[in-house]
C-alpha cells in the first residue's frame, strides 16, 4: 500500500539538489523503517480523522471494540482510540515524541509527529506505536507513571468528595454540556437544541424515556445561561404524594395548619429565585395543582399555602416528562394551556436505542465513574461483550445501562468484563427487564452472525402487539418479584407510579 510522505520545510527546499535530495530518501527510508518495525501507525488528517493505518496497528481493533476496519478508518481519532493526543500535535504543530497511552487495548509506548506541507502547515500527523509491551523494557518509567496515575485517581476522588460537600449547601447545578456523552447525530443533535434553549429565558419542556438524561440537561442548560449563578431547584413531581404538592410548590405560611411550622416554609418556586425550577415528571402533575401551576407561570408571583399574600418570583421553568402530554391533553388528563405554556422550547432526548454508536463511550464514561465512586479499577469490556450490549433495547436508556455494568463489574473477579459476564447479567434480570420467555430477547443474546434454528413465528407479528406482551410480561413478573407492592413495582421497572397504574387500569377493567 502507498503510504503518504511528508514534505519537506521550506528553508531546506532552498539546499542543493543533492542534499535534497538525500533527506527525501532519508525521510522515506525512517518513514519504512518505523511501518516495518514498529508496533503500530497510524495516519490523521488536518481534521484529526484516521486516514490510513498499517497491518500492525490492525491487530488492535478489535481491542479497541471495531470488528471493521471501515468502522475506525474516517472517523474522528478522539471517538475511536481513547486517551489520544493527536488532536494536540495537530492544534501546536508540535510533536509528542515519548509518551505513555492507556486505553483499553493495553498501555502503550508512543511517538505522535506533526506532518506539513510545502508551506510549513500542519496537514496531519502521524502517531507510531514504538513497543506494546512497555513494561518489560521501561519498568522504572512505568512505576512513575502508574504511581502519577494512582495520584490522579485520589486527587479525583478528593476533588468529587469536596463538590459534594460543597453542593450540599449550595443548590447549583452538577453537570454541563460535556457531561451529556455521545457524538452521534442525535446526540449532538439534542445538545445543539440544549445550548440554544440556554440562551433563552423561555421554559423548556424535555420529553423523552426514563433513564434518557432529561436531568442531566437540565442542569447542563442552567449551567450555561446568564442564571448560572442563581440556584438551580429541583422538584420530582411523581415522587411527591399529590397531598404535599402544593406546599412543595408554594410553601407554607407560619400557622397555616396544626402542625405547620412556626416560621412558615418556602416552598420551590421561592428557592428557585433567581434561578431555574426543574419540574421533573410534569405530566403526573394533579389537575388541581395544574391550574395554580399556571397562574403562577403566567403572573409570576406565588401564594404560599394558609396566606392571602402574593410574592413576586423570578425563576426559569425547565419541565420534564416521560409521558405522552398531548395524549394526556387529548383525554383530559392535562391542562391544554398549561401544556402550551411549557411547550415553548421541546427538546425530545433520543432513546439509548436510537444512539446505539454512543454505547461504548457511555460504557467508558460510567465505568471511569463507577471507578471513581468505588476507588477500583474502570471496568473494561470486550468486542463481544460490547457487541452484545448494542443489540438489547435497553428500555431503561442509561440507567438500565448502568446497572448492568454495575452488577456485572460487582460479580466479576477482575476488572475484564467478556460477553459471559455480561451475559449472565442480562439473563438474570431478563425477567424485570422484558419478560423471561420473550423469543427477541433470546435473539439479542445469540453472537452476532450465528445460524440455526429459525425466527419464531412470535416475532413475525404486528409491533404494537408484540411490544404490548412485553410491557404485560415485565409488569408480571415484577409484580411476582415485588409482592405486589406497586410503589416497588414502578421503582423496579424504571416508571412512574402514574404510568404503571395506566398500563395496570387495561387489565384491571378486563377483569371487572
Amino acid at each position: 500500500m502507498n503510504t503518504p510522505m511528508p514534505r519537506l520545510p521550506v528553508s531546506q527546499r532552498d539546499l542543493p539538489r543533492d542534499a535534497q535530495s538525500i533527506l527525501e530518501l532519508a525521510a522515506r527510508s525512517m518513514f519504512d523503517l518505523f511501518a516495518n518495525a514498529s508496533e503500530g501507525m497510524l495516519l490523521v488528517d488536518r481534521e484529526a480523522r484516521v486516514v490510513w493505518i498499517n497491518d500492525q496497528y490492525r491487530r488492535f481493533l478489535p481491542a479497541l471494540g471495531f470488528t471493521r476496519e471501515e468502522d475506525f478508518v474516517g472517523h474522528p481519532v478522539s471517538a475511536v482510540v481513547q486517551n489520544t493526543q493527536m488532536h494536540k500535535v495537530l492544534e501546536t504543530g508540535k510533536p509528542i515524541l515519548i509518551d505513555l497511552l492507556s486505553n483499553r487495548a493495553g498501555t502503550f509506548v508512543v511517538s505522535r509527529i506533526p506532518l506539513r506541507d510545502a508551506d510549513g502547515a500542519v496537514i496531519g500527523a502521524l502517531g507510531i506505536v514504538l513497543f506494546d509491551q512497555p513494561e518489560t523494557n521501561l519498568q522504572p518509567l512505568i512505576a512513575k507513571f502508574s504511581l502519577a496515575q494512582r495520584d490522579l485517581d485520589e486527587a479525583r476522588r478528593e476533588l468529587a468528595t469536596q463538590r459534594l460537600k460543597h453542593s450540599a449547601g449550595k443548590r447549583q447545578s452538577k453537570y454541563t454540556f460535556t457531561s451529556f456523552v455521545g457524538t452521534s447525530a442525535a446526540a449532538v443533535e439534542v445538545k445543539r437544541q440544549a445550548r440554544r434553549a440556554a440562551q433563552s429565558s423561555s421554559p423548556v419542556l424535555l420529553l423523552g424515556e426514563t433513564g434518557t438524561g432529561k436531568e442531566l440537561l437540565a442542569h447542563a442548560i442552567h449551567a450555561s445561561s446568564a442564571r448560572a449563578q442563581g440556584p438551580f431547584i429541583s422538584v420530582n413531581i411523581a415522587a411527591v404524594p399529590d397531598t404535599l404538592l402544593e406546599a412543595e410548590f408554594f410553601g407554607v405560611a407560619p400557622g397555616a395548619y396544626t402542625g405547620a411550622e412556626r416560621k412558615g416554609r418556602d416552598g420551590k418556586f421561592r428557592l428557585a429565585d433567581g434561578g431555574t425550577l426543574f419540574l421533573d415528571e410534569i405530566g403526573d402533575m394533579p389537575l388541581a395543582l395544574q391550574a395554580k401551576l399556571l397562574r403562577a407561570l403566567q403572573e409570576g408571583e406565588i401564594e404560599p399555602l394558609g396566606s392571602n399574600k402574593l410574592i413576586p418570583f423570578d425563576a426559569r421553568v425547565i419541565a420534564a416528562t416521560s409521558r405522552d402530554l398531548v395524549k394526556l391533553v387529548r383525554e383530559g388528563n392535562f391542562r391544554e394551556d398549561l401544556y402550551y405554556r411549557l411547550n415553548v422550547l421541546p427538546i425530545r432526548v433520543p432513546p439509548l436505542r436510537e444512539r446505539s454508536e454512543d454505547l461504548a463511550a457511555l460504557v467508558e464514561a460510567l465505568g471511569e465513574d463507577m471507578a471513581l465512586r468505588s476507588g477500583e479499577q474502570p471496568p473494561e469490556l470486550s468486542s463481544e461483550a460490547l457487541a452484545l450490549l448494542a443489540r438489547q433495547p435497553w428500555r431503561g436508556n442509561i440507567r438500565e445501562l448502568r446497572n448492568v455494568l454495575e452488577q456485572a463489574a460487582m460479580r466479576a473477579d477482575s476488572h475484564f468484563l467478556g460477553r459471559e459476564q455480561i451475559e449472565a447479567v442480562l439473563r438474570e434480570t431478563a425477567g424485570a427487564r422484558i419478560g423471561p420467555a420473550d423469543d427477541a430477547f433470546r435473539l439479542a443474546l445469540k453472537p452476532a452472525g450465528a445460524s440455526g434454528a429459525p425466527v419464531s413465528p412470535n416475532l413475525l407479528r404486528p409491533l404494537d402487539e408484540q411490544v404490548a406482551e412485553l410491557e404485560r410480561a415485565a409488569i408480571a413478573a415484577a409484580m411476582d418479584r415485588c409482592g405486589g407492592n406497586k410503589v416497588a413495582v414502578a421503582r423496579l421497572l424504571g416508571i412512574s407510579r402514574a404510568k404503571l397504574y395506566e398500563r395496570l387500569r387495561p387489565a384491571d377493567e378486563a377483569g371487572a
